[in-house]
């Protein structure tokens, strides 16, 4: 039986109304897709804590969380994963990716232009469309 993961990832955007989006590195598991950043909720922690420590934890600043944007499952190869997406703001702080392979802030316009890990994709596609 394969293993399910619970995760939360954050549609952090700034004031240009570009979104954050981080590369996974080849040492990560999906190596080279681009995600909303974020992690694994450890025991205890609400979603939203889980969020604002993986942040702070990857990317060496503070968010505040908002609202839900999507809740996806999808099964990959080897894991199934629930992924609940947030929107996010920065309110300490820059991202500097201590993990990640690159990252970069992207406009709504070309955010789809990026190749995103497959549960990412719902949430790519309800943010591109909004106004």
């Amino acid at each position: 039986m394969k293993k399910s993961v619970h995760v939360v990832g954050a549609i952090i955007e700034n004031e240009n109304n570009e979104i954050f989006c981080a590369l996974r590195s080849p040492e990560m598991s999906l190596p080279n897709y681009w995600e909303f950043p974020g992690g694994k909720i450890e025991d205890g922690e609400t979603p939203e804590q889980a969020l604002a420590r993986e942040i702070n934890e990857e990317f060496n600043c503070s968010i505040e969380v908002g609202e839900k944007v999507e809740d996806t499952t999808y099964e990959y190869e080897k894991v199934i994963v629930r992924l609940e997406t947030y929107k996010a703001k920065l309110v300490d702080g820059q991202p500097v990716a201590l993990e990640h392979a690159e990252t970069k802030w992207v406009s709504r316009g070309e955010i789809s232009k990026l190749d995103f890990a497959p549960a990412d994709i719902p949430a790519v596609e309800k943010i591109v469309n909004e106004k």
